[in-house]
């Protein structure tokens, strides 16, 4: 039998006897399955095992009042939506009101006629019925909303793969860089996450942002002349102004996007970072010699996975260094050119910077 085909079970509580009978006679010939109790403390009990429909529900009982009981129920997750119905002999407006206050659906006072206490009955159990439809198509919405979402985002972290990695592939013939500081930053963000003085602004939600904007950051090197970006020798001023600028080109295209699409989160975390992983904690840095706060904390947890993975990969200039050199350089530049805080979780992560450096090594890296 469906739950539309169920009869509606209908717990009446009265201390009164006559009462119990009375009201379990009438309500069985509306067909309803009828459960009496005299005393309220029993009709919870029988009640969290076996939720009824609707409540009865007397005021004037001993142990336990209606008003109480009325308040226990709504405070039990599984009862508290419950609709309850008041049926008592007092006539006083303050306990009417009480009765709502407490979550009671309505009141009837007694001696009630049967009909109207039926048709009371109904309209309840008609509203408690198009809620818990209601409920049901929300929660089916909403799972169809999440789909579309998830989908939705894997394009878009897709598109923002290959973005990344049509960057990366100028001067990068691996593929691995991009993981490796992705993860880099992860492990950073999650640790500052956890016993930081930014542990309030890194959410899970930051902490998702960061790791699928972390491949954009050097989405401007496409526009890098070869000559310069592959130059195995030391850059000329001319040409290192060149290469700066690929902070805010990149940063530049990016913001063209997020002018289309204002409410993607990855890229306007992207922006952020593209634009802000070479500034520095002092103000020395580029494109804008921003300092301390007002650089990004995406871009300042960026940059030391960044540095990181410079340091401990094979350039064309040069070759990589030991990850004991890598930890002594980044170490000591904690208050110049990285956030101390951000240094601070870089040192409990060191053994895990490492072990990533290694499991996930390019074939020439040291």
């Amino acid at each position: 039998m469906s739950d539309k085909e169920k009869q509606p079970v209908v717990m009446v509580i009265d201390d009164t006897p006559e009462h119990l009978k009375l009201l379990s006679g009438l309500l069985a010939k509306c067909k309803y399955e009828v459960i009496t109790f005299e005393r309220g403390d029993l009709a919870l009990k029988e009640a969290e095992k076996s939720p009824p429909n609707i409540v009865l529900l007397d005021i004037k009982m001993p142990i336990m009042d209606g008003f109480e009981v009325c308040e226990r129920f709504i405070a039990t997750p599984n009862l508290m939506d419950i609709p309850i119905i008041f049926i008592s002999d007092i006539y006083e407006t303050l306990d009417k009101v009480r009765a709502f206050q407490v979550g009671g659906a309505d009141y009837i006072t007694k001696p009630f006629k049967f009909e109207e206490l039926k048709a009371r009955i109904g309209t309840h159990l008609k509203i408690r019925m198009q809620q818990k439809e209601l409920a049901k198509y929300s929660r089916h919405l909403e799972e169809m909303v999440q789909a579309q979402v998830q989908e939705i985002t894997k394009s878009q972290t897709a598109t923002i793969s290959a973005l990344a990695k049509l960057a990366e592939s100028r001067d990068d013939d691996t593929g691995r860089h991009i993981e490796r500081v992705t993860l880099y930053s992860e492990m950073l963000a999650k640790t500052l996450a956890v016993s930081s003085l930014y542990r309030k602004e890194i959410t899970p939600t930051f902490i998702e942002e960061l790791y699928f904007a972390c491949p954009l950051h050097d989405i401007g090197k496409i526009a890098i002349p070869d000559n310069i970006l592959l130059k195995p020798d030391k850059l000329t001023e001319e040409e290192f102004e060149v290469m700066k600028s690929h902070t805010t080109i990149g940063a530049k295209n990016l913001a063209s996007v997020l002018t289309k699409y204002p409410k993607n989160a990855f890229i306007r975390a992207g922006l952020s970072i593209a634009r802000s992983h070479h500034e520095w904690w002092d103000g020395t840095g580029y494109p804008d010699g921003s300092k301390r706060e007002d650089i990004s904390l995406y871009a300042r947890i960026m940059t030391v996975a960044d540095v990181y993975e410079a340091l401990r990969s094979n350039k064309c200039y040069r070759k990589a260094v030991s990850h004991k050199e890598a930890c002594e350089t980044i170490i000591d530049a904690a208050g110049s050119q990285f956030d101390p805080y951000v240094i601070e979780a870089f040192e409990q992560l060191s053994e895990q910077f490492e072990r990533v450096s290694n499991e996930k090594a390019d074939e020439y890296n040291g």
